[in-house]
């Protein structure tokens, strides 16, 4: 073998070796999480709520750290202030007062200077809605006494499904990229092979959960999967912009919280609102899952 070619062989079997990593690191740090996150939203109330709101303000601090060299601590102080307050009107069963509470700390800091010239402080400003999308999802429709639990696995359960599905098909079957624009490794096969997961997941939750009218469960199963992927390119276009590979790198194999809530977050966010619309904010939980 040339030496030109022994260095493609090495160079092929590093990259092999550190895909094959990173995918048990994925697997490890998941089989760690998963459960304590379940666990969390079984016994609900309070300690669901710092979990919460402790991950909304990671996901704060990392897309400050993310739009901004040097973030101006004005704007953290009134995003975490206003995620604080968020937390304890919701602990205090006032979560219109909590979504509240992030529009005026967002329109806050919208009135601050942000230090760095190279970012707009629209860029901050969003920062603070994405944080507070994050929190309230998963923790108003906890809430709700009824099916505050089985919503929250629901949405879940669909979003990780869809991550593993996704990666799996992506990986097995290749094909044409989804978006390369915006992720180089996103193909359409991943696309259909999370959607297909997703929906199983998601109406296998609700079967389990003795919910019926299945088909409108797979329905909206199918549009939390569909969201799901949009979250994740979105994050991938925010970091495309401002040059990042992954948010941070808090949790191995995965980058930042925003890396691992990406879709969540935006699923966990629409689920919440169509369990308003449908049942109002006494019962979200229904109003996404009772058809």
């Amino acid at each position: 073998m040339s030496p030109l070619n022994q260095r493609d062989a090495a160079a092929g079997a590093k990259a092999g070796g550190d895909a094959a990593n990173n995918v048990m690191l994925r697997i490890a740090s998941a089989a760690v999480l998963a459960p304590i996150a379940i666990g969390f939203a079984y016994i609900g109330g309070w300690l669901f709520l710092a979990l919460c709101a402790a991950a909304a303000a990671r996901i704060l601090w990392e897309w400050m750290r993310l739009v901004a060299d040097h973030p101006d601590r004005r704007m953290l102080l009134l995003g975490f202030a206003a995620l604080i307050a968020a937390f304890f009107l919701t602990g205090f069963d006032e979560p219109a007062a909590a979504a509240a509470t992030i529009v005026i700390g967002a329109a806050l800091a919208g009135g601050t200077l942000m230090a760095p010239a190279r970012n707009s402080v629209g860029w901050a400003v969003g920062g603070i809605f994405y944080a507070g999308i994050a929190f309230l999802g998963p923790a108003v429709l906890r809430r709700d006494p009824t099916l505050g639990f089985t919503a929250v696995l629901f949405v879940a359960l669909t979003v990780w499904a869809t991550d593993i599905c996704a990666y799996a098909a992506g990986r097995a079957i290749g094909g044409p990229l989804l978006w390369p624009e915006i992720s180089p490794h996103k193909t359409w096969a991943g696309a259909m092979g999370g959607v297909l997961g997703g929906v199983a997941a998601g109406t296998m939750v609700a079967y389990a959960s003795g919910i019926g009218a299945l088909a409108a469960i797979g329905v909206i199963a199918l549009l939390l999967s569909l969201l799901t992927q949009v979250g994740d390119l979105f994050e991938s276009a925010v970091k495309r912009r401002f040059g990042a590979k992954d948010a941070s790198y808090l949790i191995p194999g995965h980058g930042g919280l925003m890396d691992r809530l990406d879709g969540f977050l935006v699923a966990g966010f629409a689920g919440l609102l169509i369990g308003l619309i449908r049942a109002g904010i006494a019962a979200p939980a229904q109003g996404l899952l009772v058809w």
